[in-house]
């Protein structure tokens, strides 16, 4: 059913951006995979009706996210009136950073609205930040031995200073997949201090065996609503061009705030096709993401055994989630972006370094393609690190 596509000239970022026509790109956080056979058919019926004008959000669809994470993920009880569709994870965590600024708080009188993150984060938590004017507060992750933890002293002390924290649960770049007591703590501080949560959950459905994905929402009382929750089919099930997400936002005057916030950035209408992409991927495809998730944990497998007998320079992080290995380089002495230029330049390997996640000394790389692809861009990374770097 998990079938590689050779993606090269259809006019896709990954392959075809430039500066990655050529290369072996396993960078840019998509899949490599077809789409879920009932997501093909469900858009070809759409598609043979002809009309792709403006179009209402169904029921059906709120049916479908609610049902999903019910079933699989035991977060009961989302209500159509508490989800805002939109285009996407990234636009709807600017919109709601938009809605909080517009809150009556102290830091509209003269100040900056502060946003608590951990680092390394995902690139666009910055952006975002950045865009809206506010101030970034970032508490590191500390690498135990291979394995991210959170510095609780440091990140209390950093969310006594801030309004708004960015979760990733889980976690990008690390693979973290937090536990239900790590989220426990979080909300904890989160709640003592009064910081609002944004959760963003968009990889929660590619998890390594022996780690569940916990929605943060799920160990919410019902009365505690200082948060919202930010996800979308887009990232396990490989739709994220047809542009569909939602936003779960409990409290009824947050909801409407960032609802303005959608509207007042003209990201509220969906695309016909991501509609019902996401229909058809949480009513008909969990057996399609069995499979994704038993390839990527292979791959993962397959990495891990290349480093150890081949690259023993090279640090693997343990990647209890998202199809994203975390790989450690300190020891080759290099920055890792000098390091990525080089290896693209002198291999035609394409990788993310870690600066701009917030940190040194690390890559990114992207295990959502097929064995084939991933064995080449191992042994050209090999070849790069025994004859340039450590030659």
């Amino acid at each position: 059913m998990l079938t590689y596509v050779e993606r090269a000239g259809s006019n896709c970022y990954k392959w075809d951006s430039e500066g990655a026509v050529g290369k072996l790109p396993l960078w840019v956080a998509d899949m490599d995979f077809k789409a879920a056979p009932a997501i093909l058919s469900a858009m070809q019926r759409r598609l043979d009706h002809g009309v792709f004008g403006y179009n209402v959000i169904p029921e059906e669809y709120f049916d479908a996210v609610s049902n999903w994470f019910s079933r699989r993920h035991g977060w009961h009880g989302i209500k159509r009136e508490q989800l805002i569709p939109t285009i996407g994870v990234v636009p709807a965590l600017s919109a709601v950073l938009r809605a909080l600024s517009w809150r009556d708080r102290p830091w509209l009188n003269g100040g900056k609205m502060r946003v608590l993150t951990l680092t390394p984060a995902y690139n666009c938590f910055f952006s975002s930040v950045r865009n809206l004017e506010a101030e970034l507060i970032e508490s590191a992750l500390v690498n135990n031995n291979g394995h991210y933890e959170i510095d609780w002293l440091d990140f209390e002390k950093k969310a006594e200073q801030s309004e708004v924290f960015i979760f990733c649960n889980p976690h990008n770049p690390t693979g973290r997949v937090w536990t239900r007591d790590e989220i426990v703590r979080i909300m904890g501080i989160c709640e003592f201090y009064g910081v609002f949560v944004i959760s963003d959950e968009i990889h929660c459905e590619i998890t390594m065996p022996g780690h569940d994905y916990i929605p943060y929402a799920s160990l919410m009382e019902p009365d505690d609503d200082y948060y919202c929750v930010l996800t979308s089919a887009s990232k396990a099930f490989n739709i994220a061009g047809l542009q569909c997400a939602c936003i779960f936002v409990p409290d009824k005057q947050m909801y409407a705030e960032i609802d303005r916030a959608i509207n007042v950035h003209e990201v509220c209408d969906l695309n016909p096709f991501g509609v019902v992409a996401t229909i058809a991927a949480y009513n008909e495809s969990e057996e399609w993401l069995k499979e994704l998730n038993a390839k990527i944990c292979s791959n993962y497998q397959l990495l891990k055994s290349f480093l150890e007998t081949n690259l023993k320079q090279l640090t693997l992080t343990e990647m209890e989630g998202t199809y994203l290995a975390w790989v450690g380089i300190k020891k080759t002495g290099m920055r890792a972006e000098t390091f990525c230029h080089q290896l693209a330049e002198k291999q035609n390997v394409l990788f993310n370094p870690s600066e701009m996640y917030g940190c040194a000394d690390y890559i990114r790389i992207n295990l959502a393609t097929s064995e084939t692809i991933l064995e080449e861009a191992l042994r050209r990374l090999q070849n790069f690190v025994e004859n340039e770097v450590c030659s």
